[in-house]
């Protein structure tokens, strides 16, 4: 990247200002994504931005799909991008006018088989986009140059970015490195899954049907699907929620192949104190209750999250104590121990990459040393709350040895802990039919 596009990003944004553009107009979703996409490059995670703007405007459900669509796309070829409009750009953009850029970009060099919108449909309705905004107007005409010079030169400009590997694997540096330190073999083929889209996996509640049961109810509703796990379905072609049967009445949930192997390790017994902590937002907790008649305590510091917990219990028609406390404090516990615990704790959350684009952009190389040292102090926190001869189980969802692995054993020597049999690191994408996440497993038994 050359020296005058090595600057940082403005916080100021003007994500309040309301467009007249039309709102079912391609325009007004590439507006829209760009200012979320700006926000992230401010420290915003994207989820979070695209819920601030649209609080502020009367956005239909159509182009909440459309901005979103666009979004993720953007982080997922940010780095490919940027290095593109670095060769194509006289002197840096500002903030929203690169992340317009950015989308744009996202889109004509889209890796599909098929590009969701003809080219010059894009250059236009950018360009458009861009004179509707005070933070973009007056780029209108560097804009149009940019998006029309890459038209024209293509192969060229694309053959020198991909000489960058944060354009050709669309991670920063440090991220890369690290892949390739932790993962020698299988270093590419992780950077790749992280950069797909994820597959729609849903859990059969089974209280309520059987795998049998329910691949049945999906085939008449013409929805093709596959059981990839005890428990685990995987839809050919993801919808939305309020389209997946039984969903609304409790009967599945969303979520991935590699997260429902958590309760199941934890091997809990009807009657059994299980305490959930780091819970929201609640998948985990949920599929403990299907599984057994458990006194469950699900625990976050965030109220916010912790209440979309409440919201999947009530759903699922299951009951659990929701406590909003801090798991590497002890100040909320009465003193009775549990018979299991689940410390799904904090992470750089590396290995859910693909379902969360733009962690990659807002996680720094520090984050690993910080992250890790915060979960051993829940962890062992969370130690002296487990009942000699219980079990607990440590979760995170880290590429990264140093949250894991290592984790793991530096924990097992501390507490002279017995470590059980447990998956260990699972590899994002994994073997054919069974495409989970990256997460890692320990499970530990403590001294009767």
């Amino acid at each position: 990247m050359r020296a005058s596009h090595a600057r940082e990003f403005k916080p100021a944004l003007q994500t309040s200002f309301q467009t007249s553009l039309k709102g079912d107009s391609l325009a007004y979703s590439l507006l829209g994504a760009a200012q979320a996409v700006a926000l992230v490059r401010t420290g915003t995670n994207l989820p979070q931005a695209l819920a601030q703007l649209w609080a502020r405007s009367e956005t239909s459900p159509q182009a909440r799909g459309a901005m979103q669509d666009i979004a993720y796309r953007c982080m997922r070829q940010l780095g490919q991008s940027e290095a593109l409009i670095a060769q194509l750009a006289p002197k840096a953009p500002d903030p929203l006018v690169a992340a317009l850029l950015a989308c744009a970009l996202a889109l004509m060099t889209a890796p599909d088989a098929v590009a969701p919108y003809e080219e010059f449909t894009v250059v236009n309705q950018t360009v458009t986009a861009a004179e509707a905004h005070p933070d973009t107007a007056r780029a209108k005409a560097m804009v149009n140059a940019v998006l029309r010079r890459f038209q024209r030169e293509r192969a060229a400009l694309l053959e020198t970015a991909l000489l960058q590997p944060v354009a050709q694997w669309n991670y920063p540096q440090w991220w890369i490195d690290a892949a390739r330190t932790a993962w020698p073999r299988d270093w590419q083929a992780i950077l790749q899954a992280g950069n797909g889209a994820p597959p729609l996996t849903l859990r059969i509640n089974a209280r309520k049907t059987s795998m049998e049961q329910y691949l049945q109810r999906l085939q008449q509703a013409g929805m093709a699907a596959s059981a990839i796990g005890p428990y685990a379905v995987r839809l050919e072609k993801p919808v939305g929620v309020h389209l997946i049967p039984g969903f609304a009445e409790g009967v599945v949930s969303v979520q991935d192949a590699g997260a429902q192997l958590a309760a199941p390790l934890l091997d809990v017994q009807d009657g059994m104190r299980v305490l959930d902590a780091c819970a929201a937002p609640g998948g985990k907790t949920c599929h403990i209750l299907e599984l057994a008649d458990a006194q469950v305590t699900a625990l976050d510091a965030d109220p916010k999250r912790l209440a979309r917990v409440g919201e999947n219990l009530e759903r699922l028609q299951l009951q659990a104590t929701l406590r909003t406390a801090d798991a590497q404090s002890a100040a909320w516990w009465d003193g009775q121990q549990f018979d299991r615990i689940l410390a799904d704790v904090p992470c750089t959350a590396s290995g859910i990459v693909r379902r969360h684009p733009d962690i990659r952009w807002l996680r720094r190389k520090g984050d690993t040393l910080q992250l890790a040292t915060l979960s051993a102090k829940i962890l062992d926190n969370l130690w002296q709350m487990l009942a000699p001869g219980g079990k607990l189980l440590f979760v995170t969802c880290s590429l990264w040895p140093q949250e894991s692995e290592a984790q793991a054993a530096a924990f097992a020597v501390r507490h002279q802990a017995v470590r059980l049999a447990a998956p260990g690191q699972l590899l994002p994408g994994g073997v054919a039919g069974q495409d989970q996440d990256g997460l890692f497993y320990a499970l530990f038994q403590k001294n009767a």
